[in-house]
């Protein structure tokens, strides 16, 4: 490709400075213009990361040095940036989750259907190497019959972090454990084992009183394929651990901890299992002890893997349709966990 295609980035807190810097490391992207309406926040992330100051969103729309926007904004906003943008025409990469409920979701995948643009979810660690390898295993069978899939994520955040923006310590608008911290390792689960027919979870706030939201998820899941699985995620456990992704199989077992393959086991070793084994590193941070521990190279392969699936025309491999499982997932906990009881899905 000879040109680079252009990125604009709407909403400049936290997680935009990964999507920047991703942006600037790609020979294949170049970061255009940004917009906030916090204009110190735009003024720090262009000043760091480059590009242009929008004086608007719509500038962005009419932009068209623009291929790409990313909708960076509280979770429950996305749809009303994301929607927008592709009835001008842009593809679009929004951060996790897609949105907060499914209705308006279902409006995101429609907009990109109806304008024949790409719209990819932010969920990155689906790009982990270690990753990668499982699903390939399971799609192999080579696990055969998947018996257990469980997620661990054992982290710390401050009563700080919960009050830096507003939106951070409401949960319609997307925060809480859940569907703020876990959605990702919620959505390996998810994307690896596959879909949930059933959920019960208990929530609860172990360590921020002073925020009315929960910090803590426990949730026991049954799976269509008759595996069974086990989530727990708390940012109220000092000082913070690596994810665990545990995935065992009648034939074999593979564990992630981190960004790292600390188990590979199968029945039938293969010359390529000791070099699996190998994958990761122990000094690449993923997030355990605070929110900008980690790096943004994952980021990055999710960049260019829209930049593939633009040139290709082809599908982003993080689609919002795939994403919207997960979403539905997370949705299904909070009612289990309100109304005290198991659910099913799909949600009615």
């Amino acid at each position: 490709m000879s040109e680079k295609l252009g990125f604009g980035i709407v909403g400049c807190g936290l997680v935009s400075q990964f999507h920047g810097a991703a942006i600037n490391a790609s020979e294949q992207a170049e970061l255009v213009a940004a917009f906030d309406v916090n204009p110190e926040r735009l003024d720090k992330f262009v000043g760091q990361y480059g590009g242009e100051k929008a004086a608007s969103f719509e500038a962005l729309l009419e932009d068209e040095r623009i291929d790409v926007i990313n909708v960076l904004t509280p979770n429950a906003y996305h749809a009303q940036f994301a929607i927008p943008a592709m009835d001008a025409g842009k593809h679009v990469i929004v951060e996790k989750p897609p949105e907060m409920t499914l209705e308006k979701t279902d409006a995101m995948i429609e907009a990109a259907k109806r304008n024949n643009v790409k719209l990819a979810i932010s969920l990155q660690v689906r790009f982990r190497k270690p990753i990668e390898r499982i699903k390939e295993a399971i799609d192999s069978g080579r696990f055969g019959r998947l018996l257990c899939g469980d997620t661990f994520m054992k982290w710390f955040r401050p009563t700080d972090y919960y009050l830096m923006d507003d939106w951070r310590s409401k949960r319609e608008e997307g925060a809480g454990v859940t569907i703020q911290h876990a959605f990702h390792y919620i959505d390996l689960l998810y994307h690896l084992v596959g879909p949930v027919k059933r959920v019960e979870a208990k929530m609860t706030n172990v360590a921020h009183p002073q925020v009315k939201l929960e910090d803590t998820l426990l949730a026991f899941l049954e799976y269509e394929n008759g595996a069974f699985g086990v989530v727990e995620a708390s940012t109220g456990l000092w000082p913070g651990t690596d994810i665990r992704v545990e995935i065992n199989g009648e034939n074999g077992t593979a564990i992630m901890q981190g960004e790292r393959m600390i188990t590979w086991e199968f029945r039938d070793e293969q010359p390529e299992d000791e070099e699996i084994r190998r994958l990761g590193s122990e000094q690449i941070k993923t997030a355990a002890g605070g929110a900008a521990d980690f790096a943004y190279f994952e980021h990055q392969y999710l960049i260019e893997d829209m930049i593939r699936a633009i040139v290709t025309d082809t599908q982003p491999r993080v689609t919002a349709e795939s994403a919207r499982g997960t979403l539905e997932l997370a949705l299904a906990m909070y009612k289990s966990a309100d109304e005290g009881r198991p659910v099913d899905l799909p949600l009615q």
